[in-house]
């Protein structure tokens, strides 16, 4: 008995390394797209998008261990609570390298345009996304609750962030109706680093229960 336990608790870590390096695969992925959009290089952009497959092969893979250790080893408390958790986790994760894409496929697009405004309040987000991102990995590691706050104090500043751009975007398609399909383009992009947030406000939650058996509600 002493030898299965063992055996499962090394597969359990085998599957948080692997959830792990998921994450940081989909964090290369949003920062170069931002980079991209940044330094206005399309073939970043298309490295973002070849990317996604090594996200979507850790999604199968660490799916297929989780059922697979839910079936044949029939886990209980903590250790159920986190194979289930991870479940979860990996459907967030995954949908940040979905949004990563679209980000990059809109850098693509505005590549050769010139911009009817300077890109600060973008990276400023993406910054504040991507802080949120690697804070929620430590605290998956490090079993470090107190990231709950940080976590909620982030995504309210993300919140903002999109709010204000949103109202000038309007503002400048009110003024100059030219600049509509740029200025929805984006917006796009906003709103999608604003659903990464909420993403990891997601996998934080998950986080917390893993560690302490009880469901929270980061989103207001």
């Amino acid at each position: 008995m002493e030898v299965i336990r063992g055996f499962f608790h090394q597969q359990l870590l085998e599957l948080q390394e692997d959830l792990l390096n998921m994450t940081q695969s989909a964090k290369k992925m949003l920062q170069m797209a931002i980079d991209s959009l940044k330094e206005r290089d399309v073939d970043k952009a298309r490295e973002v998008i070849v990317l996604d497959d090594i996200v979507d092969d850790y999604n199968f893979k660490i799916e297929e261990k989780c059922l697979r250790l839910i079936a044949l080893q029939q886990p209980v408390a903590k250790d159920l609570r986190v194979i289930a958790g991870i479940l979860k986790i990996i459907t967030d994760v995954e949908r940040i390298g979905d949004y990563s894409i679209d980000i990059a496929k809109f850098s693509i697009r505005l590549a050769d345009k010139p911009l009817f405004k300077p890109l600060v309040d973008l990276p400023k987000m993406a910054d504040v996304v991507i802080r949120m991102l690697e804070e929620t990995a430590a605290a998956f590691v490090q079993k470090d609750l107190s990231v709950v706050e940080k976590v909620i104090e982030d995504d309210d500043r993300v919140d903002a962030l999109y709010r204000s751009l949103h109202e000038e975007i309007v503002l400048n398609i009110e003024r100059d109706p030219s600049v509509a399909r740029q200025a929805i383009w984006i917006l796009m992009i906003a709103r999608y680093l604003e659903r990464i947030g909420d993403h990891i406000t997601n996998v934080t939650e998950r986080i917390y229960y893993m560690e302490t058996g009880e469901m929270i509600e980061l989103h207001q």
